[in-house]
């Protein structure tokens, strides 16, 4: 299994160097490890170029039943540690930015009090990643819209309203609401989430098409460009919670909504830390912001 672990953590680093110092060997153990999986296959793996290392075609199509693999035997350690009454395991979340701020360090909290010795490990994804992430098992259960989880199981955890956002200065900013159409001409700043964005789907549904000037994938660098004047946005209220720019929100009439849920491929085949803690959500959710 070691083999494995080694090949998926040099494909992830594109290095055999940075493989074996984050997995605490030496680069000539994961060298031979790499060459006694290439010899029990019979087939060449990696290639080297003066771009770092990378999967063979071979390789490429090898490599998804190796994370695969590595998805199961760590499922069935954790297996392993429930059968033998350990609280412990891995919790592998796929989740997007606003959900890691706001909603994450207080469901942490409340949950490591029940079993303290369960460790998190987040990738930060969008509506396209986090799906796919979800599928290939490089996390456990993600955070998406239920319009981008095609094939997988979702439990809703609510909604929650998209807000205009403008810089301090501009000519809309002193309306207590403002309507789609007043912002569809203006310099738009999109969020890049992957196959689906609500803002889009909700110009679309209004017959509107905004004028995208930035397409960027993180929320905090939107702010600080409309802060500067360069356009407008739609960004969840939930990040626009706690933040110390200098725009003006304002609620959309008619209102904008996003639907957030959980998914997952199986919930019976989830590992037993994860299951738990997906319970735990779902019996706190109303005191999520």
């Amino acid at each position: 299994m070691n083999r494995y672990i080694a090949l998926q953590k040099i494909v992830e680093l594109g290095s055999f160097t940075k493989a074996a110092e984050a997995l605490g060997y030496t680069q000539s153990s994961i060298s031979q490890m790499i060459a006694s999986l290439e010899k029990e296959l019979s087939l060449k793996l990696l290639t080297r170029s003066r771009h770092g290392i990378k999967l063979t075609l071979e390789g490429t199509e090898i490599y998804p039943f190796v994370e695969r693999t590595i998805c199961c035997y760590r499922a069935m350690c954790e297996k392993a540690e429930e059968i033998r009454g350990l609280e412990t395991g891995i919790i592998r979340v796929g989740t997007i930015s606003s959900i890691t701020c706001h909603w994450m360090p207080q469901l942490i909290k409340g949950f490591k009090e029940r079993y303290p010795n369960v460790q998190f490990l987040f990738h930060q994804g969008d509506y396209t990643l986090i799906p796919e992430w979800i599928r290939t098992g490089a996390v456990d259960f993600g955070f998406i819209t239920p319009l981008a989880s095609a094939g997988l199981e979702t439990r809703v955890i609510k909604d929650g309203e998209m807000l205009a956002v403008l810089p301090k200065g501009h000519a809309l900013a002193s309306r207590p609401c403002i309507r789609l159409e007043e912002i569809a001409g203006e310099p738009y700043i999109l969020l890049e989430e992957g196959q689906y964005s609500e803002p889009i789907a909700a110009f679309e549904a209004a017959g509107l098409r905004p004028d995208i000037q930035y397409t960027i994938h993180d929320d905090y660098a939107i702010m600080t460009m409309v802060e500067a004047g360069l356009g407008v946005s739609i960004l969840a209220g939930l990040m626009l919670r706690r933040t110390g720019f200098e725009n003006v929100c304002l609620p959309i009439d008619p209102p904008v909504y996003r639907t957030l849920a959980v998914a997952y491929k199986d919930k019976d085949s989830l590992p037993m830390a994860s299951k738990c803690f997906i319970d735990y959500l779902m019996e706190h959710r109303d005191e999520l912001p």
